[in-house]
């Protein structure tokens, strides 16, 4: 191992990541349950009520874990083709 360079270790990348994980996991979960996924996490970032996201495999605390400022600036990043690298 060169111990002669420096590591960079970006958060931001593990960050995108670990977000684009739990969304698509609570995603399925409200899919496996019945719901529309996309009017039920639209529903949560606008109200902020976590009873719009099922409590099924543990949905409603992960997406908890992300904060809904955060999740919308993300999306729309996404939505305008603005890559998060």
């Amino acid at each position: 191992m060169n111990f002669d360079k420096t590591m960079n270790f970006e958060v931001e990348k593990v960050q995108n990541a670990k977000t684009k994980e739990v969304l698509k996991e609570v995603y399925e979960a409200l899919v496996e349950k019945g719901y529309n996924p996309i009017n039920q996490i639209v529903g949560y970032i606008l109200s902020g009520d976590p009873t719009y996201i099922t409590s099924h495999k543990d949905a409603r605390n992960k997406i908890r874990t992300i904060e809904r400022d955060e999740l919308l600036e993300k999306m729309v990043k996404n939505y305008i083709g603005i890559e998060e690298q």
